[in-house]
């Protein structure tokens, strides 16, 4: 019989697709739990419909993301932080702080875009790899600048 699958089903097949699977199976299992419906003319016209939509929805999702990579490509940013003598930030630049200082310049991105080993944890610059949807990549220079009036904390390391 075959059946156009509701939902992911392991070892059968992926949401979408016409498979063609034994009477039985098809009744008992996909059909009664919901995971399949019968691939009747009118359900397979419904189907290229959606396909149709679905790859018009994606092509217009990598213009998007491709216009994002672009515009944030090559760019350099500077992030004043409170740090100590020694360029120690006495807090990290996380994914999720990094985010929403450039959600805050205007580009949609989320913390899952940034590619880091670790947090940012000293002043300088810092090279940050933006891997965007589609296989798109970015990368841009987050120099981290110490906060001014912050020379205070050398004289409490020299007493240590």
């Amino acid at each position: 019989m075959k059946v156009i699958l509701s939902q992911d089903v392991p070892k059968v097949g992926k949401i979408n697709e016409v498979k063609e699977v034994a009477d039985g199976y098809a009744r008992n299992f996909l059909l009664a739990n919901g995971l399949a419906k019968p691939a009747t003319e009118a359900a397979l016209a419904q189907l290229e419909i959606l396909k149709a939509d679905l790859a018009r929805k994606a092509e217009a999702d990598l213009k998007a993301q491709e216009e994002i990579a672009t515009q944030i490509d090559g760019q350099e940013f500077e992030i004043i932080v409170k740090a100590d003598a020694k360029g120690k930030l006495y807090g990290s630049l996380t994914p999720l702080k990094i985010t929403k200082f450039l959600q805050e310049k205007g580009f949609e991105i989320t913390k899952n875009n940034l590619k880091m080993a670790e947090s940012i944890k000293t002043t300088g610059e810092h090279e940050i790899v933006l891997e965007m949807e589609h296989g798109l990549e970015a990368k841009i220079k987050l120099i981290v600048i110490e906060q001014a009036g912050e020379s205070g904390k050398e004289e409490e390391d020299d007493l240590i």
